[in-house]
């Protein structure tokens, strides 16, 4: 005779309890740890900006300040301190970038979509390009901007400020391109499109992520580059924010703390808002998924 022994349902299929190693545990509470050690790092000074600006007697020092006053707001929000630095570096920025990615997209079509001898070549000067030092190449770039007579210009440094970007853009704009399949393009030559009208109308829409995140890149790259708008620019009325700050340092040592700290402020909103006007496309992902059917 067999004896049938009933298994409760609910003990089917429960899986063992797991007990986590004391090795594991360990190291979890490490990474705890350097996390909370990371965070402290990045707001102590976020703490310090925060409260100084709303500080008339603001010092190097972060504490809660006696009374909390827009004096510093009032004293930097003058067209000479504020809005023209921001209005130049808006321009800079602004016009770098978007130059670079229409550039950066002509350039990486070809060395996504065709092979030659030369291919790997070209790649490997592109990569020298995005490590080499600026300040390596300034002195015979002052020298070349004298000869041609394009110092205190500015469409000379957007175009400077572009030539600089343009290798690490055409390096992230052709790995972000060879994400697009070929067979569109494919179909829409055998509709008698060509291939500048192709990359227009089927690879640019497909990836819009990637032409976000490089000119957010070129963009914040730009938006705080000090050095090369500080030689090739001398005149007040065109100098960016990046170089301004210098009005905030006085002689013997002396900064506005208070001032400082509220002009830093207000130099980051067009960054948070680019970042809030581009995180709905760079969120998203490449909608590929469907397009090519087997």
């Amino acid at each position: 005779m067999t004896v049938n022994q009933s298994v409760p349902r609910e003990s089917r299929g429960a899986r063992p309890l797991s007990v986590a190693s004391p090795r594991r545990s360990a190291s979890q509470k490490l990474a705890t740890v350097s996390l909370i050690l990371v965070a402290v790092a990045f707001l102590v000074p976020l703490a310090w900006l925060l409260l100084a600006a709303f500080d008339p007697a603001a010092s190097y020092e972060t504490r809660i300040p006696d009374r909390f006053s827009l004096e510093n707001f009032e004293a930097v929000l003058t067209p000479q301190t504020t809005f023209v630095p921001l209005g130049n570096s808006l321009l800079l920025s602004t016009s770098t970038a978007a130059i670079t990615v229409i550039a950066a997209l002509l350039a990486a079509y070809p060395l996504s979509r065709y092979r030659s001898r030369f291919h790997r070549g070209f790649m490997y000067g592109v990569l020298f390009g995005t490590g080499l030092p600026i300040t390596a190449i300034m002195v015979p770039v002052y020298s070349l901007f004298v000869f041609f007579g394009l110092l205190d210009s500015m469409v000379g440094t957007i175009l400077f400020l572009t030539a600089t970007s343009l290798p690490m853009a055409v390096f992230m704009t052709k790995n972000f391109m060879d994400s697009v399949p070929v067979g569109l393009e494919e179909a829409a030559w055998i509709d008698g499109a060509s291939s500048m009208r192709a990359l227009r109308s089927v690879v640019v829409p497909l990836m819009r992520p990637g032409i976000a995140v490089v000119f957010v890149f070129v963009f914040l790259q730009a938006w705080g580059n000090f050095f090369v708008p500080f030689v090739l620019l001398y005149s007040p009325d065109k100098q960016p924010a990046a170089t301004s700050i210098y009005a905030f340092f006085g002689q013997f040592g002396s900064i506005a703390y208070g001032q400082l700290a509220a002009f830093s402020l207000i130099y980051s909103v067009p960054v948070i808002v680019l970042y809030i006007a581009a995180s709905r496309i760079i969120g998203g992902s490449f909608a590929l998924a469907g397009s090519v059917k087997g």
